[in-house]
Formats: C-alpha cells, structure tokens, sequence
C-alpha cells in the first residue's frame, strides 16, 4: 500500500480532511439555492468523505414541497450526496479548486426510505466506486440520526471549466 500526502510518517494513521462552507464555495461552482453542501468531513483524498446539510424551514423549495407537511425533496438528497462527491475529487486534485465542473451522467439504486424535514441534519456518506479518466461512480448513503433516509449509485464526469460550454 502506497503511503499519501494524507497519511502522517508515524504509525501511518491518516490525517481526514474538512472543508468548511468557504472552502466548500472554492471547490464547487454552485451558489444559493443550488448549494446543498454546509460542510464537508473526513475526506479521504478521492475515496470518501461525509458531506453535512443542514435542513432548514427557511429553504426555498418548502414554499412548494410541500404547504403544511414540509419535505426535502429526495431529488435533492441525490444531488446533495453529489455535490458532495464532486467537491471531494477536486479536493483530492492538488491544484483543480475552481477550475472543474462535475456533470451528473446517471443515477442508479436509487431508493428513499424516509421523509427529510426541516430540523434535520442530513449525513451524506460517499465512497468511491471507480474512476476511469474523467468518469467517477460513486456510492451515497443519506442518513438522518444514524437512519439510512436515501441511498443511491451515481455517475459524474469532471471536466476542465474552461472546456464546459
């Protein structure tokens, strides 16, 4: 096993990255109310990390989803679990911050097991699958208190910023 940058030089006990709300903005090109990222933890270089969102009444999308029983769309969690995913490869790409754009390819196992609602903190758990040049699946798992609330597979292409167009 090759040691990384991530690992320290005693005992080879890894170093997990995080990104704050302001790093998170450096990594992705998404802004309110596309953002669905507060923060990002124990990222571990391309391989996994838990992205957090914190859900609240104040978000624009519970105007309409839905008056009187508010509920985060489940659409939503997919493409929060990939916001995740996406800020994790460029994390890992030393030098790419604001220079990539991830574009979703497919989406598949796709399965909602419970409501989200305003109050709740969204866990979204990402691993790496595979990655082929500019391809990357990824496995996410949305949790809620410990509670599996969503999962699914997903596909992304990274592209330069510049070439996206």
């Amino acid at each position: 096993m090759t040691e990384t940058a991530s690992e320290l030089a005693q005992g080879g006990d890894k170093v997990l990255d995080e990104a704050d709300i302001n790093r998170v903005m450096e990594l992705l090109p998404h802004r309110y109310p596309m953002l669905l990222i507060d923060r990002i933890k124990d990222m571990d270089g391309c391989e996994s990390a838990i992205g957090i969102k914190n859900v609240t009444i104040n978000d624009p999308y519970f105007q309409g989803h839905f008056p009187g029983h508010p509920v985060f769309p489940g659409v939503l969690i997919v493409e929060a679990m990939a916001q995740t995913a996406g800020a994790l490869v460029i994390n890992g790409t030393a030098g790419d911050a604001g220079k990539k754009i991830v574009y979703f390819m497919a989406i598949d196992k796709a399965k909602f097991r419970k409501p989200v609602e305003p109050g709740d903190q969204l866990e979204l758990h990402v691993s790496k699958l595979q990655n082929r040049g500019p391809v990357w699946k990824f496995r996410g798992i949305a949790k809620v208190d410990g509670h599996v609330v969503a999962e699914a597979d997903y596909a992304a292409m990274i592209r330069d910023a510049e070439d996206a167009g």
